[in-house]
Order: C-alpha cells, then structure tokens, then sequence
C-alpha cells in the first residue's frame, strides 16, 4: 500500500473576516438569529447546500466571494455585531453567579449517548439526543458549569430514504470531523490527547473532540485513529447501530472512557449525570478510580460516589432500555470486577431486579440507579410509572414513595422559536423574554400583541415550511425517477390557507403514526373538503430493525401517494433538526397520539407550543401537565382494560370527533377582517401557559437546585477529613443491616386525645368523628441500634377495598423514653383525622443518618406484623 500523510486544509479568510472562524466554532450561533444570518448571507444556496456547516461553508466558499465580502461594509458591519454579541454573552454575568454561585462552584459532567445540537453535527437519533443538547445550551445561557460527554460518530445516525414501495432504507455516509464545528483535544506538545479503554485482550485508544456550545464544553470520544485495529475503530461508527456487542462497546467507551477523558483533561467534576442508562459504567468507573486512589473497599467508594451521581430515566418500552447478557458481561468485565474487588455473583447483582436470579440480564438502569443519590423521571405521569416499574429495587415501601422524582422536560427557547414569533416576545414581552427561569410574569405581555400581528408572523412560517415541503417533494420524486407532471404536481402541495397538522417523531408502534388511517375514508373526507379541508404533514424515522415502525411509515406513504390526497398530505423524507424547527414553527396543530401512559414526556410539542401551535394529544407524558382547555384539545382515553387494537380504535374516532366538532370549526371561523380571533386567542393562552414553564431554563435550574447543589454538598462533604464520614457512614450502614433483623415492634396503643385526657380506642368499634385526634404510642425493639439511628413514622391515608392505605403519608412519631427491657423505647405522635371514610395506619422503622441521601437509600424498611 502507499504511504499516505494526512494534512488538513483550513480556508484562507481574508484578515478582516478572521472572526467568522471564532462565531463558527462557538454553536452559540446555532440559536442566535445574527449569526445565521451572517453565515447565510455568504452563500444562501451554498449555507444549505452545506447543510447549514458553517465551517463546511468557510471551506468551500470561492476565495473571491471571500475577498469581495472582506470590501463589503454591511457584511463588515454585521460580523461585527457578531462577534460582539458572543464575546458580551460569554464574559456576562449569568443567573447561577447571581444565585447559586460561590466559592466552590460544583463542575457538572453531563454523559449521554447522543447529542442533538444542530443538524450540522448528527449525533442524534431522536428526543434524547435533542434533551441533551438543550440542557447544555440552557446550562450555558444561566451559567452553570457543565461538561457534557459523548460520542463522535463518524457515520452518525442513518439517513432516511423511502422507496418507491414506501419501505423506508437507511444509508450511511462519513463525516469529516475536521469539517465541522469541533477541535480536536490536544496535549501541550500539540500532538492529540488519547486515553486508554481495556477490552478483552487489549486496549483501545480514544481521542477527543471539543464542541464550543456557548459557555459550556461538549468532549466526544472517538475510537477512530490508527492505533487501533480496523474493527475497534468501528466502535464509535454508528449511533445505535450494530449488535449488542457493538453496543456494549460503545457503552464501556462513553462511561468508562469518558471518566478517564475529563481526567486526563485535568477535569475533575464533582456530580455526575447519567442521561438514560447508556453511561451506567461510568458509575463503576468512579468506584473503581476512588478505590485505588484512597485505598477503600468497594462500599465505601461507592457510598461517596453514589452521593453525587444523578440518574434521568427516560423510555419505558422495552426495547430502549439496555440490557446485556451474562456471557457479554463476563466477556468485558472479567478482569474489571477484580479492580472493584467485587465477586462475580456480587457484581453481576449491580445490574439485576432480583439479585439471585443467575438468569436475569444485566440491566444498565437497574445499575443507574443502584450507583446513583438522585433518580428522575421526565414528567410527573412518567415517575410515577417508573415507580410502579422499578420499585421492588426498594422492598417493602409503598409506590409513591419509592425514590424516584419528578423533572418534567423542557426546550430550549431560543433554539425553536421562529425568528418573526421571537420579535414579538421582543417587543411585546421584553428583550429578556428567553432568560425566564422560574418567574413567568413577563409573559402576560403576550396579550398584548395585536392580533394580525402574531397571525401574520405565524403565517411567515406556515409559508416557509410548505416552501420547504415543495422542495423536498421535489428532490424525493426526482430521486424516485417521477415523471415531469408528478415532479410538477409538488409545486402544488399544501395551502398555505389550508389548516395544516404536523405529526413528526420516531415511529415505534407505540406512538401510533397511522392512527387516523384506521379510517381512511373519514380522513379523505376531511382533507378534500371544498370550504374547510385540512393537510397534513408527516417526517420520522423507525429503527433500522423496527419492522412494525417501517410499516406504519409505508402505510402513511402509500396514502399519501393516492391521486385523491396527495396535495394535502406529504411525508418527508430524513427527519432532522432542521426539518423539526419548520415543522413546529409552521404547522397549526401538533398531533401526538401515543398508547398511554408509553410516552415517558415528549418535547416536540412544546416546541410547537412555545411558536403558538395548539397541541392535540393523548393525556400521557408532558401533555397531563401542560393541557388546559384553552391550550390545545386533549384525546379522551379508551378503556385500559380493552384489547389494543379496540383501543386504537375508539382514540381513532375520538381525534376525528374533535376535528370535527372542534378543532375545524374554530380554525375557519373568520370574521369580515379574516382573522381567526378564537384561534388566535387560543395560540396566546398556549404561549402565555406553556413557553415559560417548559423550558430547559427552568428544568435546568430545577437539577440545580435540588441535586447538583445538594449533590456537589455531599461529594464535599463525605470526602472531607480523609474521607473520614464515607468511612463512618459504610460502617453505620453494614451495623445496621447486621442487626436490622434483631429489631421488632412490639405494641401499639392508639387513644382517642379528648378534654379529659386520652381514651383508650376501642378495637372491636374504631369508629371516630371527623376532626378528633388520635393519639399513638409504640414500643420498638432497637438492641445494640440507638433511637437515634432510626425514624420511627406512623403512615397513614386511606384504604382501599383490598385494605391497603393507598396515598398514605409518613408522619415522624417522637421519642420517649426507654422501656424496662433493654434496647426497647416508647415513641408517640399525635395526628388529626379530618377525611372522612375508611382510614388505616400503622407503623414503620426507617434507618436515619444525616449523611443518607435519602432515608429510602439503604433499602431497610420495618413493618409492624412483617418478619
């Protein structure tokens, strides 16, 4: 073979244009209207040609375009304002100095398998990828000091085409790092900085690319260099591509690898987030890095580690939830367990529901959370679920208990509002309307906006996004071999008078694509109506080995090919970033119809709501939060207990009941202006009810606040004094699972508090009035524990018709007083009874230590009457 050298080519810019390479490294312009339009001023054809790169445009723009905008005093002009407005927004003074801020600021790495930050870097397959991207912009708006950690896909996700048959294809293409917005880490001798992951046999060499994203920093690994063998190279090719063996790989490469990246960067975070269960090795990591240095034993580092480890659940189906099998785990991690000094069957345990079941995968949430002080859901409905599913991980204590919280997801404004939307919250709510954190005030200036004004800003939108539509039906014909009349019939898809739906996301079974094709000849009806037709535009991808997501696209396809809809309807093809942003700018109703309670929160719709699109949803994810009448419509449920297919039926007819009855009717009332005024006050209440409370700014300052403050504290805390407190409280805790057994409770005595005094309550007659106050005494038997290692609580709530309390509360009961016996003590509170019906308590011992992060932790719980 040649030798072949490798040398890379940056674009000569002329001297005044030097600063265009500064705003392009920096993807603070990916959300600034400014910078965009600077780029794109250069080249409009080229900037998308280029797939809006600015650094693929820079490389490619003709030097003597380059030289004329360098004589060019408006170009000048506005590349000055640029470089202005991110030099001002990086040395600002931000939200987290002002309220957060200290002397030891804590520093956030943030690990997740994708990132979805523009469509010029593809390193995202869907949500998650877009989550993860907006909370580090968020994180980089209000200041706070993050690090997000993934990896470089050299062919990223796949791009989507669709057959002639409707069958969607996947095609692979390389990326070219060097020609887009990342620099390579290096170390001071300028040769690349690489860090060392062991697999079987050998060790993979990893470098690592450096992403500008406002004030913060994105490092992606990449396993792609000369040093390693052709098919470890491959471990960071595709995004959630391959076998489990690939997958497994790429998970030791983004958990374990990355710890080893920020450390050999000199970074040395304080709290960890893991963003889904793709990055749980990195929990071990940690362990296994404090173990070495400190000289401690598996529990004791995983105590301190655990304190500052933040874990984001995030699907509930199956097939997104990682898992590996024994024989994979003993593959990898045979010679790792011994550096956790951890047994096989021990560390195998890690990963499992119920520990000895030696057939039971390896569960990467089941880790996650057995390695993490903090664990969230994505909305309330979805904690809630998640507690259902994981809550035998904590035995003994009721669902609504279970550890599991609640952060709703947000989006981040700036990046999904429409430019003309956005001047109106400039002028109407004020300059700093995409700063709103918690307080939502401002945004009553939206009523204020004249009614033609946000109409016609919308309908600057709807335009652009059916433009778009006719070009990319254009290019998919074209690409198919239509003939010249089908080429021309693209030019006439969609109206921009015409109400138009937008449904666009990934295509699993559960989301239900073809929904409304369940009756076809109903949805025809609605779309060739002479006076008040609707379209409807369609974009998503199904996993390359999702069968049934491919057919849901091939049947919306096939449709929308029929001569009699095919100007209302269309499915574009390679759903991307740039596709969302016209999409939820553009359309007049977001629809989103999964199967409740599959969808773990959703963001789409809030984008669409931040822009005035009403929502039409199922009442699952995001939507139970966010719905009121005046917002959008809310598809009423089908019986649970129903066959499937019977309930995707009966949700079928209940969207077409509302776009009959409803959601047609309001948008075509006009009056003699032509105005839809109910809309449009509806798109106000939507902006005024959901931008604000849905936005990473606000879910952002909420992981603040309540884990990585706390988090950071604790990680201060148990490593101060030589580690001392992480040492006392591993003791604490094996102590108390030594005796734990030794513990009972040994009477109950419930009074009725009255004038006199208490009396005794009746046991064959329980019955009270409403308002009286009970008094209740227990004697427990601690042994060698002292009071002051447990929590004592009486739980109390009402009970069901199986006698369970169901949404009981824990009430602290007080300590009294030592019994005769030794080690047994009396404890009492005092509660009011004011809900009427049938009420239950009893009680319970919990162990308590100040340093716990939360009393749930240790998984002890003590009921009366259990063994």
């Amino acid at each position: 073979m040649p030798i072949i050298r490798s040398l890379t080519v940056l674009p000569a810019l002329p001297e005044p244009l030097k600063d265009l390479d500064t705003i392009a490294r920096n993807l603070y312009w990916s959300w600034q209207p400014r910078s965009k339009a600077l780029f794109e001023r250069i080249d409009p054809q080229l900037w998308r040609e280029c797939g809006h790169n600015p650094i693929r445009l820079l490389g490619t723009v003709s030097q003597q375009r380059l030289e004329a905008l360098a004589g060019s005093q408006g170009f000048l002009h506005l590349l000055s304002q640029a470089k202005e407005e991110l030099r001002s927004y990086l040395k600002g003074p931000t939200w987290f100095q002002k309220v957060c801020g200290g002397p030891q600021d804590p520093l956030i790495a943030y690990f997740s398998a994708e990132f979805g930050l523009h469509e010029c870097l593809p390193l995202y397959a869907g949500g998650l990828g877009i989550l993860a991207a907006d909370h580090l912009k968020s994180a980089s708006d209000l200041g706070v000091p993050i690090v997000g950690v993934g990896l470089f896909y050299h062919k990223g996700y796949f791009r989507q085409q669709i057959n002639i048959d409707g069958w969607q294809q996947e095609v692979y293409q390389d990326y070219d790092p060097y020609t887009m917005p990342m620099d390579l880490v290096r170390t001071e001798g300028g040769s690349p900085l690489t860090v060392g992951v062991e697999y079987p046999g050998r060790t993979v060499w990893v470098q690592i690319w450096s992403v500008a994203v406002g004030r913060a920093k994105l490092f992606l690994l990449d396993t792609n260099i000369p040093a390693n063998c052709p098919a470890d190279r491959m471990i960071t090719s595709t995004l959630y591509g391959g076998d489990r063996e690939l997958r497994i790989r790429q998970e030791i490469c983004l958990g374990i690898g990355g710890v080893r990246a920020l450390a050999a960067m000199g970074l040395e975070p304080t709290v960890y987030h893991m963003n889904e269960g793709h990055a749980a090795f990195m929990a071990l990591e940690r362990i296994r890095i404090l173990r070495q240095k400190a000289n401690l034993d598996f529990d004791q580092a995983a105590e301190i580690t655990k304190a500052s480890n933040v874990f984001t659940l995030h699907t509930l189906v199956k097939a997104g939830l990682d898992e590996f099998s024994v024989e994979l785990m003993d593959k990898y991690f045979a010679d790792y367990i011994l550096q956790l000094g951890l047994t096989r069957t021990q560390f195998l345990s890690l990963g499992r529901m119920l520990p000895d079941d030696d057939s039971e995968p390896f569960k990467m949430p089941v880790l996650a959370m057995k390695l993490s002080g903090y664990v969230n859901g994505v909305s309330k409905l979805h904690a809630e679920v998640s507690r259902g599913v994981w809550g035998t991980l904590w035995p003994g204590l009721p669902a609504d208990e279970v550890p599991i919280k609640a952060i709703t997801n947000g989006v981040h404004l700036p990046t999904w509002v429409a430019p003309p939307i956005a001047e109106l919250y400039e002028q109407y709510i004020g300059p700093g309307w995409s700063e709103t954190v918690l307080d939502s005030s401002g945004w009553e200036g939206i009523y204020q906006v004249p009614d033609i004004e946000i109409w016609s800003a919308h309908q600057r939108c709807k335009k652009q996004l059916i433009q778009a539509v006719r070009e990319a039906l254009r290019a998919q014909m074209a690409r198919r071999g239509a003939c010249r009349s089908d080429l021309q019939l693209a030019h006439e898809a969609l109206d921009p008078d015409v109400l138009t739906i937008g449904f666009a996301r990934r295509f699993a079974g559960y989301k239900r694509g073809d929904l409304l094709l369940r009756d076809q000849q109903r949805l025809q009806r609605l779309v060739t109506d002479p006076n008040t037709p609707i379209q409807i535009v369609y974009a998503g991808k199904a996993h390359p080995r999702d069968n049934e997501g491919k057919e849901i696209i091939r049947n919306i396809v096939r449709f929308a090919s029929s001569p009699q809809v095919r100007r209302r309807i269309a499915f574009l093809e390679d759903y991307d970033m740039h596709i969302a942003r016209l999409l939820v700018q553009g359309v007049d109703v977001w629809l989103n119809n999964p199967r409740r309670p599959m969808e773990a929160s959703g963001t789409s719709g809030m984008k669409a709501a931040a822009n005035g699109v009403l929502n039409l949803s199922t009442l699952d994810g995001w939507w139970c939060e966010g719905y009121c009448p005046q917002c959008g419509w809310a598809i009423s449920p089908a019986p649970a207990n129903q066959p499937v297919d019977y309930q995707d039926q009966l949700e079928a007819q209940a969207i077409f009941e509302l776009l009959e009855r409803e959601v047609i009717p309001l948008f075509y009332t006009r009056g003699s202006d032509n105005l839809p005024r109910a809309w449009i006050q509806r798109m106000k209440h939507t902006i005024r009810h959901i931008a604000p409370r849905f936005s990473t700014h606000r879910i952002v300052a909420e992981y603040v606040r309540r884990f990585y403050n706390p988090a950071a504290a604790r990680w201060r805390h148990l490593t101060s004094d030589q580690l001392e407190r992480a040492k006392a409280l591993v003791q604490w805790k094996a102590n108390l699972r030594n005796r734990w057994q030794e513990m009972a409770i040994c009477d109950v005595q419930i009074a009725l508090q009255e004038g006199q005094g208490p009396r005794p309550l009746d046991p064959r007659q329980p019955q009270i009035r409403a308002g009286s106050r009970l008094n209740v005494k227990t004697l427990v038997r601690l042994g060698q524990i002292l009071p002051t290692d447990v929590s004592v609580e009486l739980y109390y709530g009402p009970l069901d018709s199986w006698g369970n309390i169901r949404q009981g509360r824990p009430i602290p009961m007080q300590y009294q007083m030592p019994d005769g016996q030794p080690g047994t003590y009396w404890f009492s509170q005092t509660i009011g009874c004011d809900c009427s019906g049938r009420q239950g308590l009893a009680i319970r011992i919990l162990p308590n230590n100040p340093d716990l992060c939360t009393r749930y932790e240790p998984g002890l719980i003590l009921w009366e009457g259990s063994a």
